[in-house]
């Protein structure tokens, strides 16, 4: 049960973040591109594959603690349903360039971000 409570808080707050990044995002980037779900996808994909290389490879964290972050807090914070329906919705209203540019981008910044999460984690652990 406390293992329910603790995913349960940690995705509140990756929650929470994900909406304060999309309201920062808006505001300062403007809202023709969904810079907002870039960003925490992009950022999700970089913690998801940190935490796990070193959850995997080393006792930096125990896998209580990588359920309750990845499931949590990751699951919380990152936004595959509202990238899908703002690429739809781009693609509906006909912005073909900017709907294709936000899957491009979303997938190569993501990889990436996930590469170098696992490169980190390799870093960290010596493996």
């Amino acid at each position: 049960m406390t293992q329910a409570l603790l995913i349960s808080l940690a995705g509140a707050i990756g929650t929470l973040l994900r909406y304060l990044v999309g309201v920062w995002a808006g505001r300062v980037l403007g809202a023709g591109f969904p810079y907002g779900t870039l960003i925490v996808n992009v950022v999700g994909c970089f913690l998801i594959a940190l935490v796990y290389q070193l959850a995997l490879s080393s006792t930096m964290i125990s896998s209580s603690m990588r359920v309750t972050l990845a499931t949590g807090f990751i699951g919380g914070l990152t936004t595959y349903s509202s990238f899908n329906y703002e690429t739809t919705e781009l693609l509906r209203e006909r912005a073909w360039a900017t709907g294709f540019m936000n899957v491009g981008v979303t997938l190569a910044a993501c990889f990436v971000a996930g590469l170098l999460g696992f490169t980190l984690g390799r870093g960290l652990t010596g493996m």
